[in-house]
């Protein structure tokens, strides 16, 4: 049996899925069409349900709740992991309602962790999140929203942070910060979903047994990003919620959907059945 799978280039998703991808692991039947794309397009493929497996910012798969469920293996979810509102002089709070900011993408969970830390945002300006450092500095916005190894890189540029808006959902939650999940889709049998489900943790499990050692794989598609970010990028996002969910991790994802859902008014299906089994 053939199944599409989407993740993003960036090293966390790449660190996770070599194995699977790439049979360095047994598939049980199992073949894997592999896409990488950034994860706004993912985001925006799951609206056409075009792929089986996907990776998802959160809010993107709320919206598809009653069409994707949520894997154990392979979440992006931790603590001091958020995006960071940037710019290139310090502006105060009460002016960022009249700031343009760059997003990466309307259905992320950043711009979601934005409009949960400043709900007086009206300017959001959506775009690859690889271009939103040079957004800024090139005066094209006021504000943007970072997120993946720009983390470890705005402030060689000149930039200041405004604010960590994943710290804001902790103090108010105590909870991790969910970004992203696995996501398939809920007409497929469930021994399969259970079985993707297994196959991503034992090809996590498989990359951690040779860490720091980065594959081929994983660098190839990391562009130009030397090694220690890399490294860092893996060790920001990749972490024992990737390998399970966990109690603790399920309950800041529903603490998250609820959230979403009050905001948008909204319910797609009880938050106890996002999940897969």
């Amino acid at each position: 049996m053939k199944l599409t799978l989407g993740f993003s280039p960036c090293p966390n998703d790449t660190f996770i899925f070599d194995a699977l991808v790439n049979r360095k692991i047994d598939t049980e039947g199992l073949e894997f069409d592999a896409v990488l794309e950034d994860v706004q397009t993912l985001n925006g493929w799951a609206a056409e349900g075009k792929l089986d497996i996907s990776k998802l910012s959160f809010p993107a798969l709320f919206n598809r709740a009653d069409e994707y469920s949520i894997l154990n293996a392979g979440a992006a979810l931790g603590k001091g992991v958020g995006p960071l509102l940037i710019a290139k002089k310090m502006v105060g709070v009460p002016d960022i309602s009249h700031c343009k900011i760059a997003i990466p993408g309307e259905n992320t969970t950043a711009n979601f962790l934005l409009r949960y830390a400043f709900p007086q945002v009206k300017n959001g300006v959506p775009m690859l999140f690889s271009s939103i450092e040079d957004a800024v500095l090139n005066g094209e916005v006021d504000l943007g929203v970072i997120i993946h190894e720009n983390r470890f890189t705005y402030h060689q540029k000149g930039l200041h942070k405004i604010c960590d808006l994943g710290e804001v959902w902790e103090s108010r939650e105590g909870l991790p910060i969910p970004l992203g999940c696995i996501a398939i889709k809920r007409n497929l049998p469930v021994a399969i979903q259970t079985k993707v489900d297994s196959l991503i943790k034992r090809s996590l499990q498989y990359a951690f047994e040779s860490y720091p050692t980065l594959s081929s794989y994983v660098s190839k598609h990391a562009q130009e990003m030397d090694e220690e970010v890399m490294r860092k990028h893996i060790e920001l996002y990749v972490n024992d919620y990737s390998i399970d969910l966990g109690e603790e991790g399920k309950q800041a994802i529903q603490k998250l959907y609820s959230v979403h859902q009050q905001l948008h008014q909204i319910k797609n299906v009880d938050s106890d059945k996002l999940f897969i089994g």
